[in-house]
């Protein structure tokens, strides 16, 4: 079979009009088909190392077989059945708690987005999962913080040698947050995800999950929480996952490294439907640290920007946006797209030749607005 008569098949809508989901899913049966329109820069899926199918992006929640991982020291063994999570430091009460003692304590279920911070600018290493667990908040103030408490610390079972001052060093997986940021109520102790008990490569038996945030502060297989008195750096805090931008003051250019944390402001084009009346619809997804996304801007070619329909089934705070632009008069030929969106601040979705993006030096927390190729 042919790849068009293919996607023409296995890509169906209702009449163009919006479901639930926010983007067209089906035909009535018997009616004239629509057809998926390839991105010029789409990759084949490798079910290994899982990407999300942005051209088949027609519901709001991401199956989990395309939900991307990543693993800095590979993937550890399963589970030991005498498996605990340690919590000491600067608590009144350490604790030892077993997957079903956490499993006991208050449940927590929501949606969140889940980014890579090495996600490119259409990458597919996003996904809008449904997670489940118990609220960490609880848990510390179960084992009491010391007053002098000044961060978290997660650490995951997975480990391996760093070179530090030409010394090694046996080394876990570690990341933290401020004592303000691990008590929110949003962040959970997880051991579900979509409806089903996390797996292996998706940090079981359990992960942390911090919405607004990117996935390196996700830390996945939990062993161990510590609370300190003072900044925590190791690799994944002070030397790797740092962002390094220029700042230009006057003739000079200043340099500054930061830790990666809270997601930035993006949005992609994700999808192109052609229409049998040839309508071409456009849809995408928009997403932030939680600061609602108030618009979202598409421009097609070198034309103004165009507003485009966001989706109100879902305005969860920590998931993405699901929006689409019908298009009535496209011609054929080549053809460029690329979305913006801007949130309740005002910020606005940096272009490619922005400062904020044209200065930045490392791959980390790349949120430019994507300029996606396609051909009618």
């Amino acid at each position: 079979m042919k790849r068009r008569e293919f996607l023409s098949q296995t890509s169906l809508t209702v009449g163009g009009a919006l479901l639930p989901s926010g983007l067209p899913t089906s035909l009535a049966s018997g009616q004239q088909q629509e057809e998926v329109v390839p991105f010029a820069d789409t990759k084949p899926f490798n079910p290994e190392k899982p990407l999300i199918k942005w051209e088949e992006l027609t519901s709001w929640q991401t199956p989990s077989d395309q939900l991307f991982w990543v693993g800095h020291y590979g993937i550890p063994e399963p589970t030991p059945a005498d498996w605990a999570l340690e919590i000491d430091g600067l608590v009144n009460k350490p604790m030892h708690l077993s997957l079903d003692e956490i499993r006991r304590l208050p449940k927590r279920e929501y949606m969140a987005t889940l980014e890579c911070s090495g996600n490119g600018a259409a990458g597919g290493m996003v996904g809008n999962m449904k997670w489940a667990g118990t609220p960490l908040a609880g848990v510390l103030k179960s084992c009491g913080l010391k007053t002098n408490a000044l961060e978290v610390v997660f650490f995951g079972v997975d480990r391996g040698t760093e070179k530090i001052r030409n010394n090694e060093y046996s080394q876990q997986f570690a990341r933290s947050l401020t004592v303000p940021e691990a008590t929110a109520d949003t962040v959970l102790l997880a051991y579900e995800m979509n409806g089903e008990p996390l797996t292996l490569k998706h940090g079981a038996p359990v992960r942390l999950v911090v919405p607004g945030w990117y996935g390196v502060a996700w830390v996945k297989w939990l062993s161990r929480i510590e609370v300190h008195d003072r900044p925590f750096l190791n690799r994944f805090m002070g030397r790797d996952y740092v962002t390094i931008r220029g700042e230009q003051k006057g003739a000079e250019t200043i340099w500054r490294e930061t830790s990666v944390g809270k997601m930035n402001l993006k949005s992609v084009v994700a999808r192109v439907v052609k229409r049998p009346d040839g309508v071409v619809r456009v849809s995408g997804a928009a997403w932030s640290d939680g600061t609602p996304i108030q618009r979202v801007d598409l421009r097609i070619d070198n034309s103004p920007w165009l507003p485009v329909n966001i989706e109100n089934n879902h305005k969860d705070r920590y998931t993405w946006r699901l929006w689409s632009f019908d298009w009535k008069k496209a011609g054929p030929g080549e053809h460029t797209l690329t979305s913006r969106a801007v949130d309740a601040n005002g910020k606005i979705q940096p272009s490619p030749d922005d400062p904020y993006i044209a200065l930045k030096k490392t791959y980390w927390e790349a949120n430019q607005q994507a300029i996606r190729k396609i051909t009618l």
